[in-house]
């Protein structure tokens, strides 16, 4: 399985579903954002320099932690000399020896958005239940359509009490709601899933919901 977690503008919580999906799913994460890269790093070859044929994707990935990550270089340097092209060959390698990925795809529109998309069996759009992130979702989930990878879920983040089905309608997909809660934020600037923070808060339960349906659906 390689699953894109994408989303049409920053700051709906990408980041935070892709680290929760590739916790629950047992996948390696892949942060796939060139520029502007959000997931925790550490000392070693990197994504930068991966794509900049300096390094082996698969000896890239950090192991030792609740999940394991293909982290991505934080210099403007490393971003130059990286190749999003070189992206979907060296997640495909991962895939092989690992057998699940979750890339952290850019948010926004621009060219690299569209890469992990190819790479991917399947997506998940992230978005928040305001009219600007839902807007920039409809684009992201047509850039989706657009290189032909199926929609497995629509995550509708920060969202308690919100109708779904307008969402799940205008986006082509059902929808998982993950409501705000303290357990998120502790676990966020812990640079941890939620399960691992707060195990029985509603928001880990939902992660754990959004795991099964994704794997249901890219496994069907």
């Amino acid at each position: 399985m390689i699953l894109a977690v994408t989303a049409g503008k920053g700051g709906v919580g990408k980041s935070t579903v892709a680290l929760n999906l590739a916790a629950e799913l047992d996948a390696v994460l892949v942060d796939a954002d060139l520029s502007m890269a959000d997931l925790p790093s550490a000392r070693g070859p990197d994504l930068h320099d991966v794509l900049a044929g300096r390094a082996d994707p698969v000896e890239a990935v950090r192991e030792g932690g609740r999940v394991a990550v293909l982290p991505c270089g934080r210099s403007l340097a490393g971003a130059r000399a990286a190749d999003p092209t070189a992206l979907v060959g060296a997640v495909r390698d991962v895939k092989r020896e690992y057998g699940r990925v979750v890339v952290d795809s850019p948010a926004g529109m621009h060219a690299d958005v569209g890469v992990p998309l190819l790479a991917a069996e399947a997506c998940v759009v992230v978005t928040r239940p305001t009219e600007a992130a839902l807007t920039d979702a409809i684009r992201a989930r047509e850039l989706a359509r657009a290189v032909e990878t199926p929609l497995a879920r629509v995550v509708l983040n920060r969202a308690a009490d919100v109708d779904a089905r307008t969402v799940a309608t205008t986006l082509g997909g059902p929808v998982t709601r993950v409501p705000e809660s303290d357990a998120v934020a502790r676990a966020q600037r812990a640079g941890l899933p939620v399960a691992a923070v707060a195990p029985g808060a509603p928001a880990a339960h939902r992660f754990e919901q959004l795991a099964e349906a994704v794997h249901s659906a890219v496994r069907s």
